[in-house]
């Protein structure tokens, strides 16, 4: 329900609100954002959803044909929720997996007359983990989702298993995807954000932490400017960056690889950095296309 921000930021803490209690087995789901894929993946009795275009490509064709066909009670954003629309749908409860700075565009009184309203948004990229299994829960749906959870951790395993020996002494740093061309910026991230929290799970140590914590992922990743790209980066043994969705590279990244400084960090001419696509996984099943990603990206490194 919040579309991708340049500098994306979420909700510190959960939230939950209802004037009602909510039920405990619901019929008539209604969920925006983030809850958005996680129910689509649990099989929850949604009637209505918000646009969540971004998280298209990581859905299975079972799941895109799902989210094809429910009804949009909002576009991308917070502000666009149609409250008619989900009136019309008489939801018994509404799921909002929105950021905690989106909620300030949410009418809350004139959604909890309508349904009771459960809001679970993520606080750090790596909380859908947490997050997806709340919004499961509230839709009564967990089975499904620790049948998702299980096979993710089966194969991240196995991936650790896999690298294990390679990645034993090895250093990483990762290029983000939302630096600021205009403002001369690149993004770094640390452990638990977009880019790292996934290849985390299989052994990957990203060395490093930011200067200056702040909220949601102020607290896993900074932007410094491209001038202090050697100082950031120099010292990996390796650098991973993220692609876009379609496995394309993206202007922030492509800025950053265009610069001179770029080619002179010694990971760039020891040819030691490797795309990451679907960085930006949300539930266990998407994170699952992850992995099958980063397995792909670290082939190299066994084969030196």
């Amino acid at each position: 329900m919040a579309t991708r921000p340049k500098h994306p930021t979420p909700a510190r803490s959960p939230q939950t609100t209802a004037r009602s209690r909510s039920p405990t087995d619901p019929e008539r789901v209604i969920a925006t954002g983030y809850a958005v894929p996680a129910l689509i993946e649990a099989d929850a009795a949604l009637v209505g959803i918000s646009e969540w275009s971004r998280g298209i490509p990581l859905m299975t064709d079972e799941d895109v044909t799902a989210y094809e066909g429910l009804e949009k009670v909002a576009g991308e954003t917070a502000a666009s929720t149609n409250y008619e629309a989900i009136a019309n749908l008489k939801p018994d409860l509404i799921v909002l997996g929105v950021p905690q700075p989106a909620l300030v565009d949410i009418d809350m009184d004139r959604l909890e007359s309508i349904a009771p309203v459960v809001t679970l948004g993520p606080a750090l990229p790596s909380a859908w983990r947490g997050f997806s299994q709340k919004q499961s829960d509230a839709a009564n749906r967990l089975d499904r989702f620790d049948e998702a959870k299980t096979a993710y951790e089966a194969k991240a395993k196995e991936l650790k298993d896999k690298y294990a020996e390679v990645l034993a002494d090895l250093d990483f740093g990762h290029l983000g995807a939302y630096g600021d061309v205009s403002a001369g910026n690149f993004q770094r991230e640390f452990p638990g954000s977009w880019g790292t929290n996934i290849a985390s799970d299989i052994g990957v140590n990203f060395y490093g932490e930011v200067k200056e914590s702040g909220p949601g992922s102020a607290a896993v990743s900074e932007y410094p400017s491209i001038e202090e790209l050697p100082k950031s980066l120099g010292d990996a043994d390796v650098i991973t960056y993220s692609l876009e969705t379609d496995g394309t590279v993206g202007e922030s990244v492509k800025y950053v690889m265009d610069s001179p400084l770029w080619k002179n960090l010694p990971a760039v001419k020891d040819k030691q950095v490797f795309a990451f696509k679907f960085t930006e996984a949300a539930t266990y099943t998407e994170a699952m296309k992850t992995l099958d990603e980063i397995d792909s990206a670290l082939q190299p490194l066994l084969d030196q």
